[in-house]
């Protein structure tokens, strides 16, 4: 294998900001910033939403405009279907 190729694996801090829940992860994800977490300083990458907060995992739908705004539409075009 040729050196210098691969990037740098290493363990990196995620932070799901929605929850503030925090994974150790190793990853080659790159950043600048740097946090420490329970006493050793990693990498850190803050993410909006993650396995503890998406609706998918957790079980809890959150409920759209969209039903309502497909229901007007079917409402105002409904005489002119074929």
């Amino acid at each position: 294998m040729k050196p210098n190729t691969h990037p740098k694996y290493r363990p990196v801090l995620f932070h799901d900001t929605s929850v503030d829940q925090y994974y150790v992860i190793g990853s080659t994800a790159d950043t600048e910033e740097e946090k420490e977490y329970k006493g050793k300083t990693y990498p850190y990458i803050s993410l909006d939403i993650s396995s503890a907060s998406h609706p998918f995992y957790t079980g809890k739908q959150r409920t759209s405009e969209r039903a309502g705004r497909v229901a007007q539409f079917n409402k105002r075009f409904k005489s002119r279907r074929a």
